[in-house]
């Protein structure tokens, strides 16, 4: 994937505004810590997250995602009638139809000829969503597109709590501790034509590498189990996933800079799993750590809000400065793995 007419515009984000620590979580989880015999610290320990975010109780997906939303589009100063395309990018969904993007386009008043859907793919929907609106604007489509996202960890840390509370097994607390590290948040990536851009975070290219023979690895759903109210279950091999994820970022990183033309970014910005992830594939490609921005501590793993709200965290924070040759590296369940290369 090549684009010359292609440019990230804005970004919006929401935080949601329930601060929860890992102490918080283990001091929930103390029968389960006494039976099994594991130190308090250990979450925080493993992970290297010391706080996580949720909403309140019942929160909306789309009321998140359009309050991103609405932020982007202030952040650009771009009229919405110029947004022809509107993508929601999130795991979590209100319902199972119609698209959560269908409300979300409601609440931000967009107009009847807004193409509007859904896309899901794990960890990476925003930046498939990216991928969709980009082409749509270098085939001269459509000017703007806005790609939303909104992620909530409460439910199932809640469930994940009650589960390891009745089991008290080894086995599970492995199985789901990643799921421990989830937390939530809302965003929106607006990208535009040149004629709409600043001229800056212009899209070089991208590339896509799969590694579907592990699919299993991570699972939540029907394939993970459910409660007796039929509550999907998640669950997750830690340690395959980063293995064979690591493997295949390998392979997606070398095709990615023979693809663009780049001996190396100035800087990165990776899906925020947590602490080991991120040393291991650090060091699997040879990068400094001085190059990579990192939210993972304390919003946790928010899906796919992770990757462009630390993104946009990191130009708040003056880490991604104009001219920079940014990476954007996004590996999601399945296994699948985008990365995409961005002229800040």
């Amino acid at each position: 994937m090549r684009y010359t007419n292609v440019f990230i515009k804005a970004f919006g984000y929401e935080l949601a505004p329930n601060v929860i620590t890992s102490e918080d979580l283990e001091y929930r989880l103390a029968p389960v810590y006494d039976k099994l015999h594991l130190k308090k610290g250990q979450l925080e320990a493993l992970t290297g997250i010391y706080e996580r975010r949720f909403w309140d109780p019942g929160y909306k997906m789309a009321d998140g995602a359009a309050k991103a939303g609405a932020k982007a589009l202030a952040a650009a100063n771009i009229s919405k009638e110029k947004v022809n395309m509107l993508i929601y990018s999130g795991v979590c969904r209100d319902n199972l139809e119609p698209a959560t993007a269908c409300a979300v386009a409601d609440k931000l008043g967009l107009g009847a000829d807004t193409e509007i859907y859904d896309v899901s793919n794990a960890c990476l929907g925003v930046l498939n969503g990216m991928i969709q609106a980009a082409n749509a604007i270098e085939l001269g489509q459509i000017e703007a597109g806005l790609i939303v996202s909104c992620e909530s960890a409460r439910e199932i840390v809640e469930i994940t709590i009650e589960r390891l509370l009745a089991a008290k097994d080894m086995t599970l607390f492995k199985d789901t501790i990643a799921t421990l590290t989830g937390g939530s948040g809302a965003v929106a990536v607006l990208l535009t034509n040149k004629a709409l851009s600043d001229g800056r975070r212009q899209l070089i290219g991208g590339v896509v590498k799969n590694a579907t023979a592990h699919h299993g690895l991570c699972l939540w759903g029907p394939g993970a189990g459910r409660m007796s109210d039929g509550i999907y279950l998640m669950k997750t091999d830690s340690v395959g996933v980063l293995q064979h994820g690591v493997a295949l970022g390998i392979d997606t990183y070398a095709a990615l800079k023979q693809n663009i033309g780049w001996t190396e970014p100035d800087k990165i910005i990776c899906h925020q799993v947590g602490s080991a992830h991120q040393k291991t594939i650090l060091e699997s490609i040879g990068m400094s750590k001085d190059k990579d921005f990192t939210t993972f501590q304390y919003l946790g793993n928010i899906g796919t809000v992770s990757l462009p709200i630390t993104a946009a965290i990191a130009e708040e924070r003056d880490f991604l400065l104009n001219g920079d040759k940014v990476g954007f590296f996004g590996i999601g369940s399945g296994l699948n793995c985008l990365m995409l290369g961005i002229q800040w």
